[in-house]
């Protein structure tokens, strides 16, 4: 039974940084290699969830433009962690922030951030930023 489990967001003023976790458990069978693609989303409500940045197991890694420079994704495989570092957050960052997981080592290279390509998801850390 795989888990994810965000921790680490909060609220903060703009241009303040937060670093929320990702803890991954219970690595299911079908994940044949020690690191798989992951990435972080984000959703507000009655929007489209959002791809913010994905990782693989090169530490390979794909930003949205709207965060490039000021985010970023990294993976502590001894820890099974992976982590979204925010720098000089903005308002419009206000989001609930998910992690999420691919059955495969590389991810999509056509669509690393498309929702489709993941098939285990945390329940979600809240960023708030005024």
């Amino acid at each position: 039974h795989v888990q994810l489990v965000e921790s680490g967001g909060g609220s903060v003023q703009a241009e303040e940084s937060l670093t929320p976790s990702c803890l991954v458990s219970g690595t299911p069978s079908e994940w044949r290699y020690n690191t798989v693609c992951a990435a972080w989303f984000r959703q507000v409500s009655g929007k489209e969830r959002e791809g913010v940045a994905s990782i693989d197991s090169d530490g390979e890694t794909t930003y949205a433009d709207s965060v490039k420079g000021r985010f970023t994704i990294s993976q502590d495989n001894a820890k099974n962690t992976l982590y979204l570092q925010m720098n000089s957050l903005k308002p419009e960052d206000t989001a609930m922030y998910y992690c999420a997981a691919t059955l495969f080592q590389y991810c999509s290279s056509d669509h690393p951030l498309d929702s489709d390509e993941y098939s285990y998801w945390g329940q979600g850390t809240q960023v708030t930023v005024s």
